[in-house]
């Protein structure tokens, strides 16, 4: 299912050309990006959000808008280490790291952190449960659970399903259906969550799935699955806003403290 990205593979003969003028990527700031990405992929695997070697995340490296971090091809979430993640430009090219982006990873991971500033994160997953929701009639979520009114008015629905994203007209597209939207539902496909740092893409992509996973739950029931008020669903969504970039920050700082105990090879 996964495809390499060809045009990645030039990339010896594209940091030859940087030269002299090849940023500096081995900063402290860049160190902490790739530790705390590299503990979200971990996570992920072990809440089964991962499938196979398929699903992607990204995040724009920090001091250098014009390129982003992301897993390399080839590789499933459990195996990923701080090391082992690749910085791209968005041509394509590799600049940092061995191996090359998985080929939608990047037509569609490019195109979003271009045309879309403020998504300096993106993470992608088929994760069960919201990619379940992406399957069915209407929109995906119901707002019928406390923890689905985090995500009140911050989703999209990317309707116009076009088979694997293999260009960048397709990422293209996919970036021109998001609108204000954090959340992006990818009908017949998946989900992306856009965040500004990596602790609240990781936040958000944890929590959506676990709203998504109390829904089917109460969809399976066959009894009528109840929404919120909207009056009181609107002011729930501004209540748990309040301060979740904080809440963010502290649950990523929760993940590695438990990946530091129990999976420290992360790091490397």
């Amino acid at each position: 299912m996964a495809h390499s990205l060809s045009h990645a593979a030039s990339s010896a003969s594209a940091t030859a050309s940087v030269g002299s003028n090849r940023p500096d990527l081995a900063t402290d700031s860049i160190r902490t990006a790739r530790e705390d990405l590299a503990a979200c992929f971990r996570m992920a695997a072990r809440n089964g959000f991962e499938e196979g070697i398929c699903n992607h995340f990204s995040a724009v490296v920090p001091g250098h808008d014009d390129l982003f971090l992301v897993n390399p091809y080839g590789y499933a979430f459990r195996e990923i280490t701080a090391s082992k993640l690749l910085i791209c430009d968005f041509h394509g090219n590799v600049l940092d790291g061995e191996g090359v982006p998985e080929a939608t990873a990047f037509y569609i991971h490019a195109e979003m952190h271009k045309r879309l500033p403020r998504a300096k994160v993106a993470f992608h997953t088929h994760m069960p449960y919201a990619t379940a929701l992406s399957m069915t009639e209407g929109d995906p979520l119901i707002w019928a659970g406390q923890t689905a009114l985090k995500f009140y008015g911050r989703t999209a629905v990317d309707r116009d399903y076009n088979g694997l994203a293999l260009d960048n007209r397709e990422g293209a597209r996919i970036a021109s259906a998001v609108g204000n939207a954090d959340i992006v539902f990818m009908k017949h496909h998946g989900v992306m969550v856009l965040a500004p740092t990596i602790a609240e893409a990781w936040d958000d992509l944890y929590y959506l799935e676990r709203a998504a996973e109390v829904q089917v739950l109460a969809m399976s029931t066959g009894r009528k699955v109840l929404p919120v008020d909207a009056a009181i669903a609107a002011e729930t969504y501004k209540q748990m806003r309040d301060g979740d970039s904080e809440s963010a920050r502290l649950h990523l700082a929760a993940v590695r403290r438990q990946l530091d105990a129990e999976e420290p090879q992360y790091r490397h």
